[in-house]
């Protein structure tokens, strides 16, 4: 099995340095990316203009898994916007996608609806980082048939103040989610605070798409 790691705004790969070995001696494949701008990408923020531009990275990881293979593909808080942008692209090479406390797009409203729903909270939250709004306010939205084909699972972090669990289950609720987990202890950084149960629910998910 190999899992697809989605950093949120402001982190990195290094973000998962502690859920990573978890899953590897779990038997999966894992691969942590830096999207454009973050981590040691080397990119400066100024330098992107768009979601895509952004998202870049992760694109290229889906553009290089063989036709024969299926990712799972986490993402967390932003990530979630990196997420939909792949699965409409790539929505073939995806088993679950899995939004760990993230922003959840649908295939309805513009990409950034879901953000448009808290965006002061979302600016705090992702500062120095940039929401995409103007890119995406203008796109349509995310396709049916691409977006709207991958199964989607959620873990709600239940003491989360960033993202918190009523925005989450708002999310959860105007959605198609195949399966919702939660961890009753998790902040909104769960691959840190509780990096063992986090593991556990993207193992229960994944074995659910075997």
């Amino acid at each position: 099995m190999h899992t697809v790691l989605v950093h949120g705004a402001c982190h990195g790969a290094w973000c998962w340095y502690k859920l990573k070995p978890l899953l590897e001696a779990a038997g999966h494949r894992v691969t942590a990316v830096d999207l454009a701008a973050s981590g040691v990408d080397w990119r400066s923020l100024e330098e992107l203009r768009s979601l895509a531009d952004y998202t870049q990275p992760l694109l290229e990881v889906m553009a290089s898994i063989p036709p024969h293979e299926k990712v799972v593909l986490v993402g967390h808080s932003l990530g979630g916007m990196n997420l939909g942008l792949a699965m409409d692209m790539y929505s073939d090479k995806i088993r679950v996608a899995v939004f760990v406390a993230a922003f959840l797009p649908d295939c309805t409203n513009p990409p950034s609806y879901v953000l448009d729903q808290d965006v002061a909270l979302a600016k705090m939250l992702l500062r120095p980082s940039s929401l995409f709004l103007e890119d995406l306010s203008k796109k349509s939205a995310f396709s049916k048939e691409g977006f709207g084909s991958v199964k989607r699972a959620y873990v709600v972090c239940t003491q989360d103040k960033a993202i918190t669990v009523n925005f989450q289950r708002w999310q959860i609720e105007t959605n198609g989610v195949a399966i919702v987990k939660e961890i009753e202890n998790a902040d909104h950084m769960p691959m840190l605070s509780t990096p063992q149960q986090l593991c556990q629910c993207l193992l229960e998910i994944a074995n659910n798409y075997i």
